[in-house]
């Protein structure tokens, strides 16, 4: 008589089907900032939560191989947990990690990026590795913050950011990762918007910020009575000009570092900086290399390249403005250096293939998504072989964290 065949165990979508909530213990955090509790096996991630933490949790979010809770009790701290410093931590969107200390962030976030750099990206940790940190605090040039109205004509105009999970606002009074000058600026916007847009209805729905180094600030869109134009900051010996609408790296103490690990200490005849921005890493690149050509998308990223290029005397670097998926198969083959500095959704599949059979000598992947990187570098191991390693924590009190990676062209690939 055959031997009775084991009870198959319903799949995690229908085991959590029967449940609300939850007990659970959190294992780990994963990158993005969320913790790894189980349930039954099954992954439950819960937003906010702190490893060593046990709580009782409310299952928002069911799917067939995992769910997502939300915590409903701590039932038992765990050992990195603190108060958050902000007031507005518990509902707004703007940070992830408060409820940690600073320290333990930076160590749990560089865990959670090497794991999903080896379970995704099948990446070994290199033996060139190191972690760079800056204040966890007063750090951020730019911000981005949505308002809303109260009443008709003359109601008062609240300044925020969008509540976790949601278009819901919530308007702040401090941001305590702000630079100052840029915090004493969000204790201002209310009272400006109102003025320079009396009628109801006409305040603009979203505002960006950005500081130079001297205090001076940059407000987009142009509203009277609020600064506008241009500002700069100085990275090693280039001083850069950018404004609100510009990306531009955030951490105000940690701009010389990524800098310093992207760019390093070789040489060669051409370089070529994709999703170059402001210039960032071009200028540096042009100070190392022969010629130096930025790619770049935006029109008003370019401008400022091409000025802080003249301002700082670089004449030997050139911008091209194009999406780099309709530039890219312009790249030459064999080229001494590529530097990449794509967006969180990383490199689109025509622009891993070219850089697979192009192969620079030299690739530098700048990154500050985890799980996009470990994609890309997964198909680009092909051609290049993973020789350092940094992550510099950009972004404290957030669950992410900037990675810069140095790749070498295997010599013979295919």
């Amino acid at each position: 008589m055959p031997a009775a065949a084991e009870p198959r165990l319903p799949r995690a979508g229908a085991r959590l089907a029967e449940v609300e909530d939850i007990e659970v213990e959190v294992e780990k955090l994963v990158a993005g900032g969320e913790g790894l509790a189980r349930f039954e096996g099954i992954p439950i991630f819960v937003p906010r939560s702190a490893p060593g933490d046990r709580l009782r949790v409310r299952l928002v979010e069911r799917r067939p191989d995992f769910g997502r809770g939300e915590t409903l009790e701590i039932l038992r701290p765990g050992p990195d947990r603190r108060p958050a410093p902000c007031p507005h931590f518990a509902n707004c969107g703007g940070c992830d990690l408060q409820h940690l200390n600073d320290e333990a962030q930076t160590r749990l976030k560089a865990q959670a990026v090497l794991e999903t750099l080896e379970r995704l990206g099948r990446v070994q940790r290199p033996a060139d590795f190191r972690i760079v940190v800056g204040s966890p605090w007063a750090y951020r040039l730019r911000a981005q913050l949505h308002t809303s109205e109260i009443g008709g004509l003359g109601g008062a105009v609240r300044v925020g950011y969008h509540a976790r999970g949601s278009n819901e606002l919530v308007a702040i009074g401090q941001c305590p990762v702000l630079t100052p000058a840029l915090e004493g600026l969000v204790k201002e916007l209310p009272a400006a918007l109102r003025t320079a847009f009396p009628e109801a209805g006409s305040v603009p729905r979203r505002v960006d910020l950005a500081a130079g180094q001297d205090g001076a600030l940059s407000t987009a869109p142009v509203v009277e009575g609020l600064p506008h134009g241009e500002v700069t900051f100085a990275a090693g010996e280039f001083v850069y000009a950018f404004d609100a609408r510009c990306f531009f790296q955030a951490h105000s103490g940690l701009l010389n570092e990524l800098v310093e690990v992207a760019v390093g200490s070789w040489k060669g005849e051409a370089a070529y900086d994709l999703f170059s921005g402001v210039g960032l890493f071009t200028l540096p690149l042009a100070r190392r290399y022969g010629r130096v050509t930025g790619v770049e998308s935006d029109a008003g990223a370019v401008r400022f390249a091409r000025t802080n290029a003249r301002r700082n005397r670089i004449l030997n670097a050139e911008f091209v403005q194009r999406p780099l998926d309709a530039w890219i198969r312009e790249l030459p083959r064999d080229v001494d250096r590529v530097l990449i500095d794509p967006p969180r959704e990383g490199l689109s599949m025509p622009a891993r293939r070219v850089l697979l059979h192009r192969r620079p000598r030299r690739l530098t992947y700048v990154s500050c998504h985890a799980a996009t990187l470990a994609r890309d570098l997964r198909e680009l191991q092909e051609s290049y072989t993973v020789e350092s390693l940094a992550l510099l924590d950009l972004f404290p009190q957030t669950g992410h964290m900037e990675a810069v990676v140095q790749l070498a062209a295997i010599a013979g690939a295919p």
